[in-house]
């Protein structure tokens, strides 16, 4: 008997609560990162059309031909 009170008295010693409120803290954790990846990603929006003068002028002074059309539409692709 006093291997079977052993082993439940383990058994009980192993168990430390709730284990389904001890894994939000990693969701909590991969949402904090992802926002932030995120937000870092969104921070790149529309940078080529913010830059599309800066482009046009430099392709004018370096007697590289230009699509006037896509700058201005904010399309320039270079292809």
């Amino acid at each position: 008997m006093t291997l079977v009170t052993t082993i439940l008295a383990a058994a009980e010693e192993g168990h430390h609560g709730n284990v389904a409120l001890e894994t939000v803290v990693f969701f909590v954790i991969a949402l904090v990162v992802f926002a932030a990846l995120g937000l870092v990603v969104f921070s790149y929006r529309d940078v080529a059309n913010r830059h599309a003068g800066k482009a046009q002028a430099f392709a004018q002074s370096h007697g590289t031909p230009t699509n006037n059309a896509a700058v201005e539409h904010g399309t320039a692709s270079g292809h």
